[in-house]
């Protein structure tokens, strides 16, 4: 029973695993510009080396050589992914709050370990006047940090990115695309940047049609019926397999105690 075993023990870890990605997507349901991550899963077929031998037979009545092929499927996790796909738009009023609409851009941020790419629309300016996260990380523009002059009392920004401080140009809000978002790995408090090893070539976000919604932000692309539902559907996954690993061992004990009394 040992195969049944294993294969409980496996498909309980997978569920485990998938579970913690449930549960972070429905933790930042409510966080800025978040993107949900997925999981997808494979077959392993376990193969032995009779699996492989067809030897001929010499008439009907031949006992083969050899058993009949035996092949186990195990589920294994394959890759998970984040899913880039674009959220939904929530008017919020507040001139610093900024959507992206195009999924393949990102804002560019200065942070004390370096530059990162991000999603979170959501400003703020510092006491300098300079646009930054709510976590003190400033904003890139073409020309370098953005910084609105004191006293300004409108600020209005443009669906290509330009920034206007009481109607006059300040800078432009720089808007990068790559060329695959999945290279990108998430750093936490919203931040992306390239795999470790991977070559990520940048763009213009603008020249691929992007554009910026001023007053919006945009929210999480997590539907939060759809994984409630992967929730319980999880938590039925993983109650069938410790079944079925309660099950492997009675009938392994069931087994010992039988042999134990016929050597006996």
């Amino acid at each position: 029973m040992q195969d049944a075993m294993f294969s409980g023990l496996f498909g309980a870890l997978t569920t485990e695993h998938r579970m913690n990605f449930i549960a972070n997507n429905l933790a930042n349901v409510n966080t800025t510009g978040y993107k949900q991550d997925r999981l997808a899963f494979k077959d392993t077929m376990a193969f032995y080396t009779h699996d492989e031998i067809r030897e001929p037979l010499a008439n009907v009545r031949s006992k083969p050589l050899f058993p009949e092929p035996k092949n186990m499927s195990r589920v294994r996790i394959a890759v998970s992914k984040t899913d880039y796909s674009q959220g939904a738009f929530h008017h919020t009023g507040d001139p610093l709050d900024v959507a992206i609409y195009g999924e393949n851009a990102f804002f560019r941020v200065e942070t004390p370990r370096g530059e990162f790419l991000t999603r979170d629309g959501h400003f703020v300016l510092s006491g300098e006047g300079m646009l930054m996260t709510p976590q003190g990380y400033t904003v890139q523009g073409v020309g370098g940090n953005i910084v609105i002059p004191p006293g300004t009392r409108n600020i209005s920004v443009s669906a290509d990115g330009q920034v206007f401080a009481d109607n006059a140009p300040v800078n432009a809000i720089a808007l990068v695309s790559v060329d695959n978002p999945q290279n990108l790995e998430k750093m936490g408090r919203n931040l992306y940047k390239p795999r470790s090893g991977v070559e990520v070539a940048e763009g213009d976000a603008y020249l691929d049609g992007a554009r910026l919604e001023q007053g919006f932000i945009e929210t999480a692309n997590v539907e939060v019926v759809t994984e409630m539902v992967n929730m319980i559907e999880v938590q039925r996954q993983f109650e069938a397999y410790q079944k079925v690993m309660q099950t492997a061992d009675a009938l392994d004990r069931d087994a010992n105690q039988k042999v134990g009394r016929r050597q006996g």
